[in-house]
Protein backbone atom coordinates (compact mmCIF):
# COMPACT_ATOMS: atom_id res chain seq x y z
CA UNK A 1 0.00 0.00 0.00
CA UNK A 2 2.91 2.54 0.72
CA UNK A 3 4.56 1.50 -2.74
CA UNK A 4 0.66 2.71 -4.10
CA UNK A 5 0.59 6.03 -2.45
CA UNK A 6 4.02 7.36 -3.41
CA UNK A 7 2.70 5.90 -6.98
CA UNK A 8 -0.85 8.38 -6.75
CA UNK A 9 1.17 11.22 -5.01
CA UNK A 10 3.63 11.34 -7.96
CA UNK A 11 1.08 10.93 -10.50
CA UNK A 12 -1.56 12.99 -9.00
CA UNK A 13 1.27 16.07 -9.42
CA UNK A 14 1.41 15.84 -13.11
CA UNK A 15 0.00 19.33 -14.30
CA UNK A 16 -2.26 19.04 -17.16
CA UNK A 17 -2.73 22.00 -18.38
CA UNK A 18 -2.17 25.88 -16.49
CA UNK A 19 -5.59 25.67 -14.09
CA UNK A 20 -5.63 21.54 -13.87
CA UNK A 21 -3.46 18.85 -12.63
CA UNK A 22 -3.92 15.09 -12.81
CA UNK A 23 -4.75 14.91 -8.80
CA UNK A 24 -8.31 16.57 -9.83
CA UNK A 25 -9.63 13.71 -11.98
CA UNK A 26 -8.31 10.59 -9.84
CA UNK A 27 -10.93 11.53 -7.19
CA UNK A 28 -13.74 9.07 -7.07
CA UNK A 29 -16.88 8.56 -4.67
CA UNK A 30 -16.73 5.52 -5.67
CA UNK A 31 -13.23 4.33 -5.23
CA UNK A 32 -13.14 6.19 -1.37
CA UNK A 33 -16.20 3.53 -0.74
CA UNK A 34 -15.39 0.97 -1.61
CA UNK A 35 -11.80 1.25 -1.37
CA UNK A 36 -10.15 0.67 -5.04
CA UNK A 37 -7.41 2.42 -6.10
CA UNK A 38 -8.13 4.69 -9.06
CA UNK A 39 -4.90 4.32 -10.84
CA UNK A 40 -4.40 4.22 -14.80
CA UNK A 41 -2.84 0.82 -16.40
CA UNK A 42 -1.07 2.96 -18.76
CA UNK A 43 -0.51 6.06 -16.86
CA UNK A 44 1.67 8.05 -19.87
CA UNK A 45 -1.97 7.69 -22.21
CA UNK A 46 -3.80 9.09 -19.06
CA UNK A 47 -1.38 11.65 -19.19
CA UNK A 48 -1.64 12.17 -22.82
CA UNK A 49 -5.28 11.97 -23.12
CA UNK A 50 -6.27 14.47 -19.91
CA UNK A 51 -3.95 16.69 -21.04
CA UNK A 52 -5.70 17.12 -24.25
CA UNK A 53 -8.91 17.22 -22.61
CA UNK A 54 -7.97 20.01 -20.53
CA UNK A 55 -5.85 22.57 -22.95
CA UNK A 56 -8.59 22.03 -25.70
CA UNK A 57 -11.47 21.90 -23.83
CA UNK A 58 -11.64 22.75 -20.31
CA UNK A 59 -9.13 25.76 -20.35
CA UNK A 60 -11.48 27.31 -23.19
CA UNK A 61 -14.08 26.53 -21.18
CA UNK A 62 -12.78 27.96 -17.85
CA UNK A 63 -11.66 31.15 -20.16
CA UNK A 64 -14.86 31.69 -21.16
CA UNK A 65 -17.07 31.21 -17.78
CA UNK A 66 -14.86 31.26 -14.88
CA UNK A 67 -13.94 28.26 -12.77
CA UNK A 68 -15.41 24.84 -13.28
CA UNK A 69 -15.84 21.65 -10.63
CA UNK A 70 -15.09 18.91 -11.59
CA UNK A 71 -17.91 15.89 -10.73
CA UNK A 72 -15.98 12.82 -11.92
CA UNK A 73 -13.07 12.24 -14.48
CA UNK A 74 -10.65 9.68 -15.01
CA UNK A 75 -11.67 6.00 -13.71
CA UNK A 76 -9.93 2.89 -13.78
CA UNK A 77 -11.32 0.01 -16.35
CA UNK A 78 -11.30 -1.77 -12.66
CA UNK A 79 -12.99 0.76 -10.89
CA UNK A 80 -15.50 1.75 -13.77
CA UNK A 81 -16.41 -1.94 -14.61
CA UNK A 82 -17.28 -2.24 -10.83
CA UNK A 83 -18.95 0.98 -11.10
CA UNK A 84 -21.01 -0.46 -13.79
CA UNK A 85 -21.83 -4.17 -12.29
CA UNK A 86 -23.17 -2.59 -9.01
CA UNK A 87 -25.76 -0.02 -10.84
CA UNK A 88 -23.30 3.61 -10.01
CA UNK A 89 -23.98 5.48 -12.46
CA UNK A 90 -21.09 3.97 -14.84
CA UNK A 91 -21.73 3.15 -18.51
CA UNK A 92 -19.84 -0.08 -19.84
CA UNK A 93 -16.67 -0.44 -20.35
CA UNK A 94 -16.60 -0.74 -24.20
CA UNK A 95 -18.96 2.34 -23.76
CA UNK A 96 -16.01 4.46 -21.74
CA UNK A 97 -12.51 3.36 -23.16
CA UNK A 98 -11.58 6.81 -24.74
CA UNK A 99 -13.99 8.49 -22.25
CA UNK A 100 -13.81 8.47 -18.25
CA UNK A 101 -11.38 5.39 -18.85
CA UNK A 102 -8.59 7.84 -20.51
CA UNK A 103 -5.58 4.91 -20.61
CA UNK A 104 -7.66 2.41 -22.74
CA UNK A 105 -8.40 3.15 -26.73
CA UNK A 106 -11.97 2.69 -28.06
CA UNK A 107 -13.20 0.56 -30.49
CA UNK A 108 -12.20 2.44 -33.17
CA UNK A 109 -8.61 2.92 -31.94
CA UNK A 110 -9.14 6.23 -31.03
CA UNK A 111 -7.78 8.27 -27.85
CA UNK A 112 -10.19 10.31 -25.93
CA UNK A 113 -10.58 11.85 -22.53
CA UNK A 114 -14.03 13.02 -20.77
CA UNK A 115 -14.83 14.58 -17.37
CA UNK A 116 -18.07 15.52 -15.59
CA UNK A 117 -18.31 19.40 -14.77
CA UNK A 118 -20.43 21.88 -13.27
CA UNK A 119 -20.11 25.54 -14.05
CA UNK A 120 -21.12 27.63 -11.72
CA UNK A 121 -21.54 30.54 -13.59
CA UNK A 122 -24.21 29.42 -15.47
CA UNK A 123 -26.00 28.24 -12.71
CA UNK A 124 -25.68 31.36 -11.01
CA UNK A 125 -27.63 32.83 -14.75
CA UNK A 126 -24.49 34.67 -15.10
CA UNK A 127 -24.15 33.63 -18.89
CA UNK A 128 -25.81 35.02 -21.82
CA UNK A 129 -27.07 31.56 -22.31
CA UNK A 130 -29.65 31.03 -20.13
CA UNK A 131 -30.87 27.35 -20.88
CA UNK A 132 -28.86 23.84 -20.87
CA UNK A 133 -30.24 23.11 -24.94
CA UNK A 134 -27.92 27.00 -25.34
CA UNK A 135 -24.85 25.96 -23.55
CA UNK A 136 -24.47 23.12 -24.82
CA UNK A 137 -24.82 24.26 -28.76
CA UNK A 138 -22.30 27.00 -27.75
CA UNK A 139 -20.09 24.85 -26.82
CA UNK A 140 -20.27 22.08 -29.84
CA UNK A 141 -20.08 25.42 -32.00
CA UNK A 142 -16.89 26.79 -30.66
CA UNK A 143 -14.99 23.89 -29.38
CA UNK A 144 -14.00 20.06 -30.63
CA UNK A 145 -15.41 18.37 -28.02
CA UNK A 146 -17.79 15.58 -27.84
CA UNK A 147 -21.25 16.13 -27.47
CA UNK A 148 -22.12 17.22 -23.97
CA UNK A 149 -24.61 15.14 -22.11
CA UNK A 150 -26.23 16.85 -19.22
CA UNK A 151 -27.30 15.07 -15.77
CA UNK A 152 -30.78 16.76 -13.93
CA UNK A 153 -28.45 17.12 -11.11
CA UNK A 154 -26.27 20.76 -10.62
CA UNK A 155 -26.79 20.44 -14.25
CA UNK A 156 -23.57 18.66 -14.29
CA UNK A 157 -22.46 17.66 -17.79
CA UNK A 158 -19.69 15.23 -19.61
CA UNK A 159 -17.62 16.79 -22.08
CA UNK A 160 -14.60 15.69 -23.71
CA UNK A 161 -12.40 15.36 -26.26
CA UNK A 162 -11.69 12.13 -28.62
CA UNK A 163 -9.09 12.03 -31.54
CA UNK A 164 -10.53 12.66 -34.79
CA UNK A 165 -13.64 14.64 -33.64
Amino acid sequence: MRDLFWHLEKLGRVRLSDHFYLRQFLYSEIAVAYNIPNMPDNPDLAIETGTRLCQTILEPIVAEFGPIVIRSGFRSARLNDFGCRKGLKCASNAKNYAAHIWDHLDHQGRKGASTCIVIPAFNDGQTRYKTWPQLSHHLQATLPCTEPKRFKYDNAFNVGWREGQ
